[in-house]
């Protein structure tokens, strides 16, 4: 015998259902601001790096190790903070780990050596964990089908890259380098209590397992976390890599000033960050699979063309010597990188969409390795850009390196994926 439902249970159940809908609305938009504003220190010295270099006067290498220190343990820890979050809930981890790094922000305006910033970049460098918090917390909030889309929201907080250009050249050319982490850690500060204030938590999110950080790193033998890694480390380790090295880039190659050459940048890192929201109802819609693709696509077509160097050659004609120079202006490089940003932020949401559909009960241990790969692409990157350029002289190097790192994907993806998937509703092979 069916039971009538009464009309007082039925509003009871819309109350509850709307409830729940502010609750992770409120999630996601404090979730994204704390990211931004997270992302934004972590990206740190890619700005000041700039003067410090000059004063400490550090070569390409020195300064690629410079900016990538803080990337490092921002990546190291992100397996640990995403088996924290399963565990505890992500709203607890992720307000102990901002709290965390305000006294490292802080005392960086008093560093003078170049030992100092690279042991104080360390302890910045915790605020980069905070995607592997955020990413499973979120999450949860929505139903499968709209994982997506939400994750790439929270994801958009790699825009903190874009703010930092936007807000740090500005706190330099007034008040000096120094002033830029005094004005930092104030922000954080200040983003911890809002986070507290607005956030929520649900106890059926957690994630009981007992399962240690060595069992839960056993993940690493399964095929498919191996090629997300990889696919991360281009998505996400190129961003990152990028983000740091750009403005610098700019002063070098084009002689531009810091603000100028800052404010070019954030045309990549700004689309970077703030169209992974796109990536992410892109994937729901069209798949992880073929987002993924045609990303490593569009990226590859880009970094041949900025591969590139400045290039003076003579060619013999009938009426003598004759030269010619090949190479991108200040307008063309900078399309192609915001093009490139384009690329880069829906292939960060494609990848973590993978990971929604793969493993929905291990959103946080996955993303914590699939992120530590792609932190430590963020890490290596930016040293080995400045290797190369020290190596070399050629500050193009840069996009050389990436763009053989591309062609690994792509090559895995087609022999693991395409062979056997429909792209875009196209039939399958």
């Amino acid at each position: 015998m069916a039971v009538p439902v009464t009309t007082a249970a039925v509003a009871s159940q819309r109350d509850a259902a709307a409830t729940r809908s502010r609750q992770a609305l409120s999630v996601l938009v404090v979730s994204t601001l704390a990211f931004t504003v997270c992302f934004m220190v972590w990206m740190m010295f890619g700005v000041i790096g700039i003067p410090i270099k000059k004063a400490l006067n550090l070569n390409a290498t020195e300064f690629g190790l410079l900016t990538a220190t803080p990337v490092l343990t921002g990546s190291l820890v992100r397996v640990p903070l995403g088996i924290w979050t399963d565990r505890f809930g992500g709203r607890i981890v992720m307000t102990l780990l901002m709290a965390s790094t305000v006294p490292a922000i802080f005392l960086m305006a008093y560093a003078t050596q170049y030992w100092h910033f690279i042991a104080i970049g360390l302890f910045v460098g915790l605020a980069g964990g905070s995607f592997s918090v955020g990413t499973p917390y979120v999450a949860r909030w929505f139903p499968k089908n709209r994982q997506g889309f939400a994750m790439g929201v929270y994801g958009a907080g790699n825009s903190g890259a874009a703010v930092n250009k936007f807000i740090a050249p500005a706190i330099v050319v007034a008040a000096g380098w120094a002033m830029v982490p005094q004005v930092y850690a104030a922000v954080m500060l200040g983003t911890v209590a809002l986070f507290w204030l607005f956030s929520r938590s649900d106890p059926a999110h957690l994630v009981t397992s007992k399962a240690s950080f060595r069992e839960q790193l056993q993940a690493l033998k399964d095929p498919r976390v191996l090629k997300y890694c990889q696919y991360y480390s281009i998505v996400f380790g190129g961003y990152v890599g990028l983000s740091l090295w750009m403005v610098q880039y700019y002063v070098g190659e084009y002689g531009l000033d810091i603000r100028v050459a800052a404010l070019l940048a954030a045309c990549f890192s700004l689309p970077g960050g703030v169209l992974r929201a796109i990536g992410g109802w892109l994937s729901d819609k069209y798949g992880a699979h073929s987002v993924t693709w045609w990303v490593m696509w569009v990226s590859w077509i880009c970094l041949f063309a900025l591969s590139y160097p400045q290039t003076d050659f003579t060619v013999l004609t009938v009426n003598g010597p004759a030269t010619f120079h090949i190479g991108l202006n200040v307008y063309a490089f900078t399309a192609l990188m915001a093009v490139l940003g384009v690329a880069f932020a829906f292939g960060k949401a494609s990848v973590f969409k993978y990971i929604a559909n793969d493993y929905p009960t291990n959103i946080g241990a996955i993303s914590g390795i699939v992120g530590l790969a792609g932190g430590m692409g963020g890490f290596l990157l930016p040293i080995l850009f400045g290797a190369l350029m020290d190596l070399t002289g050629v500050r193009s190097s840069a996009f050389m390196l990436l763009y053989g790192v591309v062609w690994v994907s792509l090559i895995w993806m087609y022999f693991t994926e395409v062979r056997s998937r429909p792209v875009l509703g196209s039939a399958a092979a």
